[in-house]
Formats: structure tokens, sequence, C-alpha cells
């Protein structure tokens, strides 16, 4: 049964709308309409996710587009709904969770999800306002492109639409919406949320569905003895450590990995209190509201298997035996330092591996970290040390000349065979120029929330392609200045 009267004005995008997770039935989500916000307004646009999505040419020209975007008109063929989860926060079963400010809008024809951010209450808001600030919803536009770039696996952002409507956080701030995409927004807590209360058909429904969409050939493995749910718990396991691997290769504080907040197909998800490291401090806690640094960057591999080993509690009763859940995480251990010597051997040109290669990526990491060196800086200066032969830049970096000059001739030892421009080349692939950091991200928000959505496009346009070199723009590349340490971001960001 529609919610919506027959005379109701619908916009259409043109785009077309298939069942996906709705057919999952009442038990899995409530479906409802977002609020309208007053007087949206554009605040980014990304061309790329448009034209993912198959979205027309000229689609943002009208002023139904931008309504339905923002919540405040009905899309055509959509049947808006939210979903229901639990989850662990902060290491605490915290019980029934949601979507507590998203809506999702449906699946596309072309299989992507597409949900907006911050349109209204949910049954599953737990008290807040359903809305969310153009602060945290910029930040999360422009770092899901960011990481897109960076060909990290994210979820996208279509846009942001604005309104002068107020919203209470830690002081008034004006509302903000993201339409945001996706092949699943499935989470680890969507499970935990039927297991947790006894739902054993639910949950097994919610799994079928998950492994015949995403995770077919788990149907059809030999491993754990043709147990299906064993091996899409495995494929997970070895999608997340992939995921942590880049992470960690890359510089990336996630802030809040709640069960709730990963995804069941190793996507970067739910774009909090983010950020990328500015000085290399491996114990960084990039959460103001992480008191105890349960989250520090130095913890991410080990919370994203601890929260595996939540979902595998959650798939248990459908594995039917813990020795089996439990070897389901084992190639964890193995795929995250596999994956990650293999992203830090190509920061540093190494297209093969070699015996060595593991003190040479500890050792350059340990002089970053006594040093506070700036991540991002030091691997692009590396990378264009390979390709100039210019080696001050990057020997400046260090107050410890001995330290680095040390390393640096083991380095040059493992690169003597190598083909000198081949391994610039894969440098300067592997090591971007430009990052979201943080200071950026405040700068582009200061000047949208006066009406100037320049910064924004302007970030948009370099972060999503972060390893080319952008001539006129080396500024957006250098040094945070001092105020960039007194910025906080927190749950609320």
């Amino acid at each position: 049964m529609s919610l919506l009267a027959e005379d109701t004005p619908v916009a259409d995008l043109g785009l077309r709308w298939k069942p996906g997770f709705s057919n999952l039935g009442p038990a899995f989500f409530t479906e409802l309409r977002p609020t309208p916000l007053p007087d949206p307004y554009w605040v980014g646009r990304s061309e790329a996710v448009a034209r993912e999505l198959g979205l027309p040419p000229g689609w943002h020209e009208s002023g139904d587009t931008l309504a339905a975007l923002t919540g405040s008109m009905p899309i055509a063929g959509s049947r808006p709904f939210a979903t229901v989860y639990s989850g662990h926060q902060f290491g605490v079963w915290a019980g029934q969770l949601g979507d507590g400010r998203a809506i999702m809008i449906g699946e596309t024809d072309g299989g992507l999800e597409v949900q907006l951010k911050g349109a209204g209450r949910t049954p599953y808001s737990r008290g807040g306002d359903g809305r969310a600030v153009l602060r945290s919803s910029i930040r999360e536009f422009l770092c899901s492109e960011a990481m897109h770039g960076l060909g990290i696996p994210t979820t996208r952002a279509l846009s942001v639409t604005g309104s002068d409507a107020r919203v209470r956080r830690e002081e008034l701030e004006s509302a903000a919406v993201v339409a945001r995409v996706a092949p699943s927004f499935v989470r680890f807590g969507h499970f935990e949320h039927f297991a947790a209360n006894q739902r054993e058909d639910e949950l097994r429904a919610l799994a079928d569905y998950v492994i015949d969409r995403y995770y077919p050939d788990c149907r059809n493995t030999g491993r754990f003895n043709g147990n299906a749910y064993a091996a899409f718990l495995e494929a997970v396991s070895e999608r997340t450590a992939a995921l942590l691997a880049q992470w960690q290769a890359v510089g990336f504080c996630h802030g809040v990995m709640n069960t709730d907040n990963m995804s069941i197909l190793g996507l970067t998800i739910d774009y909090g209190p983010f950020q990328f490291l500015d000085g290399f401090d491996p114990r960084h806690i990039c959460n103001h509201s992480d008191t105890s640094g349960r989250y520090a960057f130095n913890q991410q591999p080990n919370v994203a298997y601890w929260n595996l080993f939540c979902l595998a509690q959650a798939l248990l009763p459908l594995i039917g035996d813990q020795e089996i859940a439990v070897a389901a995480l084992e190639s964890y251990k193995s795929v995250f330092p596999s994956e990650f010597e293999g992203r830090m051997r190509a920061k540093l040109g190494l297209a093969d591996a070699a015996e060595g290669d593991r003190p040479l990526v500890e050792g350059v990491l340990k002089l970053l970290a006594a040093g506070k060196v700036d991540y991002t800086i030091f691997w692009r200066r590396l990378s264009n040390y390979m390709a100039d032969g210019k080696l001050e830049p990057v020997r400046d970096l260090f107050l410890d000349r001995e330290g680095f000059d040390a390393w640096l001739l083991l380095f040059s030892e493992r690169h003597a065979a190598s083909d000198r421009a081949s391994a610039a080349g894969l440098m300067l692939r592997s090591n971007p120029k430009f990052v979201l950091r943080n200071h950026l991200g405040q700068q582009a928000i200061e000047a949208s929330q006066q009406k100037d959505n320049s910064g924004v496009a302007t970030l948009l346009a370099l972060l999503e392609s972060p390893f080319e070199e952008h001539p006129g723009a080396d500024a957006y590349a250098g040094f945070p200045p001092d105020w960039a340490s007194t910025i906080e971001i927190s749950c609320s960001s």
C-alpha cells in the first residue's frame, strides 16, 4: 500500500527502482517518508556518482530533483524505508539501533541503493531529531568520494543539499542531507539484531539474501564441508582484512568502528569522526569522544577482528558449530598482513616481494613515528625522489638525519636492480598527493556556512584524482597549519 495520496506531486529522476532488501519483509524495516526541509539549496554534487546511477544529463537542473534529494518531494517509483539493526558501540552491547537518520529511497535497476542521510526522524531515532548538519554532511560527501579516488572500497555520495533550518548539536547549526549510494548498506549489526532477539528465521532470511545477492560463490565452495554460512563469514573476514590494510597503508582513521558501522561488503561506511593522519602517530585518536582510545589508528586492525568475532557469534545459529565459526575467521590473520605488506611494498616502489621487505617497512614507519613526520607528504616526496633524484625535500622532513640516511641506504640497495622509472611510476600511483585533511575540510565547511560552496567543489575535483599533480593546487597538498591540531571531531561530526 502506498504512503502517498494519489494527487501527491512526485519527482521523476529518470531512475527505475526494483525490490531488493525490501523483499525481506516488514520485520526488517519500516516504510516511511522523509521529512521535508524548507528552501533547500545545492552544496555539492558528484557527476561521477550521477553517471554510476545512470542519471540523465542535466539531472541537477530541476527544482524537483533538488527537493527530492533533500527529502521534500517523493521520488517516482520509490517506496522509502528505514532498517532496523543492533550493535556493539565502543565494545558494549547497545541493543536495538537502526537507521535513525538515514532513509532508504530504494534500489535502482542498476543494483545501487540510494539513501538520504539527515532526512528526518524514523522509528529508530532513539530520541534524536533524525537530522544531519552541514558540517558533518560535507565531511561525509567529500570523504566518500576521496576514498573512492584512492581506490578504497567505500559508500559513495551523490550530493549534499543544505537548508537554513536549524539543528542543535553542541550548538545550533544548519541542516543538510547527503544522498549516499552503495551496492548494499547492510551492516554486521543487522545480523546481530536478529541473533540477539533469537529470531533465527529472520537471521537465516537475511543471510540467504546477502549470500545469494553478493556472495553466490559461497553456495558452491567446498570449504567447511559445504557450509555456506561459514564460507560467507570467511569471505566477509577477508574483505574486511583487505579494507583495513588499505586504511592503514594510506593513514586513514575511521574513528568509530562500532559493529553497526561495519559493512557486510567490506566498504568504508558511516563517515563521522574520521581523519587522515598529518604527523605520523600510530597511537593517534581522531575521535574526541573516544576517551579510552579504543579506536586509535594502530588499534583498527584488531578492532575489525573483534567486530568480525561478533558477526561470527551472530551467525553461529546458522553455522551450527563454534569451531567452524572460529576457523572461518582465521584467514583474517593472514590476509591482513599480506595485504598490508603488499600495499606498503607498492608505496616503496617494489613490484615483487623479497626477504628483508618487512624490516624495510617497519624501519621507515618507526622513523616516521619518532619524528611525527607528515605521513602523506613523506610518501609523495619519496615518490618524487625516485622520479627526479632530488633527495633533500625528503631528507629535510627528518630531524634524525642519520637514522633516515641509514634507512635510505637499505632502500637504495633494495632498488639496486630496479628500473627506476618503473619504480617511480608505481610509487606515484600508490602515494597520493592529496588527501582530505581536517583543516581543508574545515575551510570548505566554514565557507559553505556562508553560502560559498566553491571550496567543496575544488576539493572534490582534487580528491577524485588524488594521484595526479593538479598544477596550481600545491597549497592543498602542503603541511597543515598549526591551528589544524586544535580541530576536535567527535561522534556528532
